[in-house]
């Protein structure tokens, strides 16, 4: 069954498109990252899902009905960002007491664990805590409501490298053993990847890949070589990215459907081939250029 659809959906603010006829669907309890370079409408796509905005044109639907203004679907969604609007004058506990009246899944010993182990002290309040308390904070909250459908948009902002990674190792640990399904966009994909099971790459606000995390990790190869030989066997290749190298080299990045019979023969031509890291793949393919950095050099 699926979760949330989006069906042709358009965004425009004023005249700029946002997203572009988007169409994907996520189904239940599974963990989807949603990626993309600043400005290709992960936000918007996440601020829609959510009920926070409409979009210009096209079909949305949370649990088979509209988002928008819909308290059935807010009770079972909760959006986490670096945003998030808590009163300033209550304290955790307070702020962990309303959500446990809002949301039925509310857990709130999970709640109180992970606040002790952040050590986040439970009469503080929101505006007391640093950057990086808020998204600890933000984070537990997204994690103890157990919601059927969780958005976290960069979660992770201001966490230092430890708590990100404890924030990763607690969201698999419950989501395994409370299946939901969650939405997360992120840009530090390296560390987030061993979680997700399935990857929605956008690229001005279109869809450009929807596809699971182990096929995407096939779905590239690199090949490097001297600069002649690799130009030269690319002319029959889909090419994603290409670089100059040293002492007349050239990198070249290329879609995998390279027979082992082309591979062995291109070997012995002196190419060689090597995997593609999935988060250079994503960069590779919603960049603009085929090029890199270089070339404004060259």
């Amino acid at each position: 069954m699926n979760i949330l659809e989006f069906k042709e959906v358009t965004k425009l603010y004023g005249k700029k498109k946002a997203l572009d006829g988007l169409t994907f669907s996520l189904a239940e309890k599974k963990i989807t990252g949603l990626i993309g370079r600043n400005g290709a409408g992960k936000t918007t796509i996440l601020k829609i899902a959510a009920g926070f905005i409409r979009p210009t044109s096209g079909e949305v639907r949370v649990f088979h009905e509209n988002p928008f203004n819909n308290l059935k679907v807010s009770a079972n969604l909760i959006f986490i960002d670096e945003n998030m609007n808590l009163p300033s004058s209550m304290t955790l506990d307070e702020i962990f007491e309303t959500a446990g009246d809002f949301y039925p899944n509310w857990d709130q010993e999970l709640a109180s664990k992970l606040l002790d182990y952040f050590s986040l002290h439970p009469k503080s309040t929101h505006d007391q805590l640093s950057k990086g308390m808020k998204s600890t904070l933000h984070a537990i909250l997204g994690l103890a409501a157990r919601c059927p459908l969780t958005i976290y948009d960069e979660p992770t902002n201001g966490m230092d490298a430890g708590v990100r990674k404890d924030f990763y190792r607690a969201l698999l640990k419950d989501y395994l053993a409370y299946p939901r399904t969650i939405l997360v966009s992120s840009h530090h994909l390296t560390e987030l990847e061993d979680l997700l099971e399935d990857l929605l790459l956008i690229k001005e606000g279109t869809k450009l890949l929807h596809l699971p995390v182990e096929e995407l990790r096939d779905y590239a190869i690199g090949i490097s070589g001297e600069e002649g030989l690799v130009g030269s066997w690319l002319g029959e290749q889909e090419v994603f990215h290409k670089i100059r190298t040293g002492y007349g080299g050239m990198y070249a990045v290329v879609r995998n459907t390279i027979s082992e019979e082309q591979k062995e023969s291109a070997i012995r031509s002196g190419l060689s081939f090597s995997k593609v890291a999935l988060e250079d793949l994503c960069s590779f393919l919603t960049d603009k250029r085929k090029g890199g950095i270089d070339d404004v050099f060259s």
